[in-house]
């Protein structure tokens, strides 16, 4: 019986030790940066020079031409925890021939379920009334005062990106009742869209909710002038890096197309909203609140005018945060976790599997640097 191939790897993060163990039982070793802070560029750099084999990432991490250059004839794989590979650069890895993986799908539940509670907790006022209770100025009961929220149920939703995890929040919306109108830029999934409605015309057919509700595509402006809560879920496109672009897709002549009332959550990639933009809608009231879980600049500056106490009350701000449950984030069942999907894509690589055909493996990000 041949032995297991030894492979050196370094991880910028710890992405659980069951992960770890999974990886040290195959022969792997494995050493792991201990600080929770990201580790300096330097030392990924040194890491990389030092001849290791595989790089595990996070968001965190800038992973540019210097590091490729590092790794010359010996790195061999970049595995991203993450679905999002913003930080590494994809000309940089196709010009040094290294693969790099992601993790998508295994947290899609996780951050649509997350976005739907953002909205409820922004709709409903609860971290308001909860501020209030805690800092004990809560002195009576009233019917109005001192302020109400909105109900979500039988309200409209437009979903901004109707991909895995868009629909997924559309499964969760058509369970509240919610009309629900799906902009995507590229395509549209009418099979999903027919399959939703008539789950949704059951339960008015049986009499499981008072009204008829209706999912349906539309463009970005329609969707954005009918909708009472707006759902963030496209990637991070730039200019010049594909046929869709999404930076600051939310300026300010998209957010002033939205009613008054309406509320907007952004559970994607922070520059997908001019964030200077935002705050002025919310200042003078073009929109009714926000809830945003990723930035531009991340972590939140200091000195962002997103923290601006005035605006508190009508905008939640969360740490990048809406993937963080156990199993999304630990599980290593690659079907079922990011670090399960993190590994597997690291062994597909070093161990050759599919053959040895990068282009045949799922996790793969850059197939097109081997054909």
């Amino acid at each position: 019986m041949t032995e297991p191939p030894c492979f050196r790897l370094f991880a910028t993060a710890d992405i659980g030790e069951a992960a770890f163990a999974r990886l040290r039982k195959r022969g792997y070793e494995v050493e792991v940066y201990p600080d929770p802070e990201p580790p300096p560029k330097q030392r990924i750099v040194e890491k990389v020079r030092s001849g290791i084999d595989g790089l595990i990432t996070t968001l965190r991490d800038k992973i540019d031409a210097e590091v490729f250059a590092a790794g010359v004839g010996t790195l061999k794989c970049v595995a991203q925890y993450a679905v999002g590979v913003d930080n590494i650069d994809r000309a940089a890895a196709n010009r040094y021939r290294v693969p790099f993986t992601h993790t998508p799908d295994v947290l899609t539940e996780a951050t649509a379920e997350f976005a739907f509670f953002a909205l409820a907790d922004l709709s409903r006022r609860l971290w308001s009334a909860e501020k209030m209770v805690r800092e004990n100025r809560w002195g009576f009961w009233h019917p109005y005062l001192p302020f109400l929220g909105d109900e979500m149920t039988g309200k409209t939703i437009a979903i901004i990106g109707a991909g895995r995890i868009g629909q997924a929040m559309a499964k969760k919306c058509s369970g509240f009742e919610m009309n629900i109108v799906l902009y995507h830029p590229s395509r549209r999934d009418e099979k999903f869209a027919a399959a939703l409605q008539e789950v949704m015309d059951a339960q008015f057919r049986l009499a499981l909710q008072p009204e008829r509700t209706t999912v349906r595509y539309a463009s970005l402006e329609v969707a954005l002038r009918e909708a009472d809560y707006v759902s963030i879920h496209v990637p991070l496109i730039r200019e010049g890096e594909g046929q869709n672009p999404t930076f600051h897709l939310f300026n300010e002549t998209t957010l002033r197309m939205m009613k008054p009332t309406a509320y907007l959550v952004n559970t994607a990639r922070g520059a997908v909203i001019d964030e200077l933009a935002l705050v002025r809608a919310l200042q003078a009231n073009w929109i009714s609140g926000a809830a945003l879980d990723v930035f531009e600049t991340e972590p939140l500056p200091a000195d962002s005018p997103l923290r601006d106490p005035a605006l508190q009350d009508r905008l939640r701000l969360y740490p990048h945060f809406a993937s963080a449950a156990r199993r999304t984030r630990l599980s290593v069942d690659p079907n079922g976790g990011m670090a399960g999907r993190c590994i597997q894509g690291l062994i597909d690589v070093l161990e050759g599997n599919y053959g040895g055909d990068i282009q045949k493996m799922p996790l793969v990000v850059n197939k097109e640097a081997f054909r």
